[in-house]
């Protein structure tokens, strides 16, 4: 009995060693299974010279660091549980939805899954049973990767001594050592900009889908967690702010921009409290733009005939593919998400109280405030946003009784007639501002949204696949539709006595269709540029029911919109619109890393003079977001 006992105890020795030689194995293995897949996830691909002479090769310092880290994390799941398969099952799930995630926000919206994101999930819930996303042939490869991952590691064996006290022993110290390893890249490299600086690893806030490229998506989502916390300019103080702004008094001509405007006719008998109404909407731009297309219809008669009745040009758009928040708050602050982090989402992240806005200052010039959003009250945090932003009242679908609907959307004409409702019902007869933001014509497009017998029909193209075809036929209706919601309001105004400005932009273009093919096959971007200034250029209309006089805006930054509206229309303006309105001599936009020239061409770079507008720009705004609002003090005692 002792000689099989003693023959057994070497075979455990034996088959003990090889499970520790395969749990090693693994525990290599597995972390790098993981990681690599979750970067072809987020990628498409990593099988082409792209990725290996422009992405990996360059910058092997990041993706070192970023598969230590994966391996430090897996290190302490697989230890702690003392097994593989619920650390593989972990970790997959979590890289697995990470790299898809990443891939269609790559898709949509031409930005990848950044922190502050999971702080909107809400508001992506909202809207994800409008969109349709097709599941690529990469993610099912990845996927059964990862299952046969899975399966494999619930059949390793487990090392005889795994179950003795020296094993805990062994599995405490590589778990400490596997912690130890992920805290030291965090907090010793990720979170110090300097640190990262010696690996080769360099800030891209503004270009985040290029940076996760280069360095890795672990490597980018991590890294922009230091960036959640905005720095102030340096020397931010309250006697630099009002230098800047005593300057901006010294500059002031006194002289109107716009030559042909109504403030330029005007002079100081200029109408001071006109009605304000604001529309941005939804997607809105004039797609007839496009060569070799044509439809059966004049898509947006009104807005060509209002256009030559007011001031008209394009918005410098900061979104592509959503983010209507983005627009709407550059719009209503004059503040720039330029100087802020890319991706981020100032109303649930940076307007916690009350900030300065164009409404703020209107409500303080006696008018009253409105908002009216054709979705839920709680979409991009609104409910609470506005309020903060000077926005008193606000009418949201739940307070909509009824409302007439648009391929399952509140239609742009039940918009206007919101509008028109409220601008009634006023309780006194002071002037009053609406922000309306319509829905009809959002993503995603498809055939069935309208009756066959409305649709704008395509009558002319440059060989389309038929699945764009027939989302741009539903885009294409719904501009129609807004163009006779704006035609519908402006006739409405023409007919009131109170003066009246109504100001109409669309807040993006989406991708449609086969991906990027309307924009290449028509000339409109050259093929494979979906970074092109053109894809964020949406029609601007600035109409008044008191002048006629036409001007050519040009492209403009819409954080440039309100102080244009005030400058045209010969109304008193915060000193800081001023100052974006002396800027406009300088550049007319910088945005997402593209600066707008006066003369309307576009440059990646920026000359010395203009960084220092820019660093002035950040300087005010920095001021009123953050700092101490010096800039109101300054303006309260002038």
């Amino acid at each position: 009995m002792k000689g099989l006992a003693a023959v057994q105890e070497r075979i455990t020795q034996k088959t003990s060693r090889y499970a520790w030689v395969l749990q090693a194995a693994a525990g290599l293995l597995f972390p790098s299974v993981i990681f690599w897949g979750m970067e072809w996830l987020h990628r498409g691909t990593l099988f082409n010279d792209e990725f290996w002479n422009e992405r990996l090769l360059p910058h092997p310092e990041a993706f070192i660091l970023a598969w230590l880290f994966v391996f430090g994390v897996y290190t302490v799941l697989s230890q702690l549980f003392g097994r593989h398969w619920p650390a593989v099952l972990l970790m997959e799930i979590v890289a697995y939805g990470t790299g898809v995630v990443t891939y269609f926000k790559l898709e949509m919206r031409g930005e990848p899954l950044l922190p502050w994101d999971f702080q909107q999930l809400g508001d992506f819930m909202g809207v994800a049973g409008n969109v349709k996303l097709s599941v690529q042939p990469h993610m099912i490869v990845v996927a059964i990767i990862f299952i046969v991952c899975l399966a494999a590691s619930c059949f390793l064996p487990i090392p005889h001594r795994a179950r003795k006290r020296r094993g805990l022993f062994i599995r405490a110290g590589l778990t400490a050592a596997g912690a130890a390893l992920s805290l030291a890249i965090f907090f010793g490299i990720y979170m110090s900009k300097e640190v990262c600086a010696s690996f080769h690893i360099y800030e891209d806030m503004w270009m985040q889908d290029r940076y996760y490229r280069n360095y890795s998506i672990v490597t980018g989502f991590l890294t922009n967690l230091r960036v959640m916390q905005v720095e102030a300019p340096e020397g931010y103080s309250k006697e630099k702010v009002e230098e800047r702004l005593d300057q901006v008094k010294k500059d002031d001509s006194g002289e109107p921009m716009y030559e042909q405007s109504y403030a330029a006719e005007a002079g100081k008998d200029a109408e001071q409290t006109p009605n304000i109404i604001y529309v941005m909407n939804e997607s809105f731009w004039d797609v007839s733009r496009l060569e070799g297309i044509k439809f059966d219809r004049d898509l947006t008669p009104n807005l060509k005939r209002l256009g030559e009745e007011g001031a008209s040009g394009y918005v410098y758009s900061p979104s592509f593919g959503g983010g209507t928040c983005d627009v709407e708050f550059e719009v209503l602050t004059g503040f720039s998400l330029e100087h802020l982090p890319a991706g981020s989402k100032p109303y649930q992240q940076y307007v916690t109280g009350q900030m300065p806005s164009f409404a703020q200052y209107l409500k303080e010039e006696g008018y009253s405030t409105v908002a009216i959003h054709g979705y839920y009250e709680r979409m991009w945090s609104r409910n609470t946003a506005y309020p903060r932003l000077g926005l008193d009242d606000f009418i949201s679908i739940e307070d909509m009784q009824d409302p007439d609907k648009r391929r399952g959307f509140v239609s742009d004409m039940e918009m206007t007639e919101q509008i028109i409702e409220q601008y009634e019902s006023r309780e006194d007869d002071g002037p009053v501002f609406v922000h309306a933001v319509t829905m009809q014509n959002h993503t995603t497009y498809d055939e069935g949204k309208y009756p066959a017998e409305e649709l704008v029909n395509i009558v002319e193209h440059p060989g389309l696949t038929d699945k764009t075809l027939v989302q741009l036929q539903d885009f294409a209706t719904g501009i129609y539709e807004a163009d006779a919601a704006l035609g519908a309001l402006t006739d409405y105004f023409s007919q009131v006595e109170e003066p009246t400005i109504i100001v109409f932009w669309g807040d993006h273009f989406n991708p449609f269709g086969e991906g990027y093919e309307i924009y290449e096959k028509t000339g409109y971007i050259e093929k494979g540029d979906t970074a092109s200034p053109a894809l964020r250029q949406t029609d601007l209309l600035i109409w008044s029911n008191y002048s006629d006089a036409a001007t050519d805006l040009g492209t403009v930054a819409s954080y440039e919109v309100s102080p244009i509206v005030t400058e045209l229309y010969g109304l008193k303006q915060p000193v800081y619109f001023e100052y974006l309105l002396q800027q406009m001599d300088i550049y007319r936009a910088r945005t997402r890393g593209v600066t707008v020239e006066p003369d309307g061409t576009f440059s990646q770079e920026m000359s010395q003079e203009q960084t220092k507008w820019y660093e002035d720009h950040w300087l005010l705004q920095y001021d009123q977001m953050f700092g101490d609002n010096f800039t109101q003090e300054w303006e309260q005692g002038t």
